[in-house]
């Protein structure tokens, strides 16, 4: 594979589109000395943008690098599916991932609609011999660094054949970016005890557990998804998105209660000044956003999707995630593993 590495970018998706995706996309440059990036979106809107990030000294050797593709239309945050299936032929996130599908680039990177980069992703790249479905994935922060869970809301209701597909890609994922040889494999249940959990997460269990090629832990429960007892947690999508949220939404309580406890009086405000290091450090451990890009597992092609409301640093995360994933040929890894196998 050659060192160089393109990556399209949907200028228009998120909350913020293009206001936040071009200097992203500008920075991310910076950082990668070997990547080109094409901008996927309506022309007239992102060569202005595009030219005033550039004006900077420092991004000056970034303007060979970065390449515009006019694309008329735009999918809406709340686009159903279906609906962004028909109309997709020139919007920016369907230009984005045919750049992939057709060679153009090797990678995608968008903050849009979720179900609508799915949809598109799915019929455009098409599935992996041996997935039925694709997962979002995701690194969450854990006591020992950060752990895999996926699915986080692509299959809200999944199989236990499908959930074993899951683990399996999850544990791809984690050797080729964290470089762990057999990642430990949880699966999600409301109990460690076997007896515990409804059918289908019993049977995937077993499935998992008689694959052979697996590091299975068996179950762990919410509790321990944060502390590292297990490299991969697996879970239906349903489940997935409600822990990842209700997490994001206690690492956000926690900073709201911090600064107010610490702002409620002189002397706090000096012990907040003398552990601001301790506590930036927490915080960044803690915060979701610096782990902003869940990647579309079980695609013929790296998609990564950023949260929609991605500020501008954090958008560069799911660029420097699409950048590792590039680099590591996971969509590949991923294909070995099933074509040495049966599932």
């Amino acid at each position: 594979m050659s060192d160089s590495i393109c990556i399209a970018v949907d200028a228009m998706g998120g909350d913020f589109g293009p206001r936040v995706v071009i200097p992203a996309s500008v920075d991310a440059l910076k950082r990668h000395s070997h990547l080109t990036l094409q901008l996927v979106g309506q022309q007239h809107v992102i060569t202005p943008l595009l030219a005033d990030a550039l004006k900077n000294s420092s991004a000056q050797s970034c303007v060979s690098r970065i390449t515009v593709v006019d694309a008329a239309n735009v999918i809406a945050n709340d686009e159903r599916p279906s609906r962004a299936l028909r109309k997709r032929s020139d919007t920016s996130m369907f230009r984005a991932i045919s750049q992939v599908a057709d060679g153009a680039a090797q990678a995608c990177v968008s903050a849009g609609n979720t179900g609508a980069l799915m949809a598109l992703g799915r019929f455009t790249l098409k599935m992996l011999p041996g997935i039925d479905r694709p997962a979002i994935i995701t690194a969450i922060p854990s006591v020992d660094g950060a752990s895999y869970m996926l699915d986080l809301g692509a299959n809200v209701d999944c199989s236990a054949e499908h959930l074993l597909q899951f683990a399996i890609m999850g544990s791809v994922m984690t050797t080729a970016v964290e470089g762990i040889i057999e990642p430990r494999i949880g699966l999600l249940n409301v109990g460690e005890e076997e007896i515990k959990g409804n059918e289908q997460v019993k049977l995937a269990s077993r499935l998992i557990r008689e694959h052979g090629d697996l590091n299975y832990i068996g179950f762990i429960e919410g509790d321990d998804i944060f502390t590292g007892k297990a490299d991969v947690v697996v879970c239906d999508g349903f489940v997935g998105n409600i822990a990842l949220k209700s997490s994001e939404g206690v690492a956000r309580l926690i900073g709201r209660q911090l600064r107010t406890s610490f702002s409620d009086s002189p002397v706090r405000r000096f012990i907040a000044w003398l552990a601001k290091p301790v506590l930036d450090e927490v915080r960044m451990h803690i915060d979701p956003a610096r782990r902003n890009g869940a990647s579309l597992l079980g695609l013929q092609g790296i998609v990564v999707k950023s949260h929609g409301s991605a500020d501008r640093t954090c958008f560069g995360y799911a660029i420097d995630q699409a950048v590792a994933e590039v680099q590591m040929d996971v969509p590949g890894s991923i294909n070995r593993r099933l074509e040495s196998q049966a599932i």
